[in-house]
């Protein structure tokens, strides 16, 4: 009896943790943070600090460089 509770819990620990796969929508909102990372740098460096937010400055590279790290963590979760 408490083998077959044991071996229950077992299963239902190892297919809630590792097992179960991302969701539909986990893959393309990971690269998009990437790419709207990227290519927030661009313009920054393209318009020549004009663009997107022209009162942060510097900053543009910060925010572009952090919006493509939320993405590169979200990798570490990806299955």
């Amino acid at each position: 009896m408490a083998r077959e509770k044991t071996r229950s819990l077992q299963v239902a620990k190892a297919s809630s943790d590792e097992s179960t796969p991302n969701p539909v929508w986990f893959k393309p909102v990971m690269f998009g943070f990437m790419l709207v990372g990227l290519v927030w740098i661009i313009v920054f460096y393209v318009s020549q600090g004009i663009l997107p937010i022209p009162d942060l400055g510097s900053w543009n590279i910060l925010i572009g460089f952090g919006i493509a790290f939320v993405g590169f963590l979200m990798t570490t979760r990806w299955r």
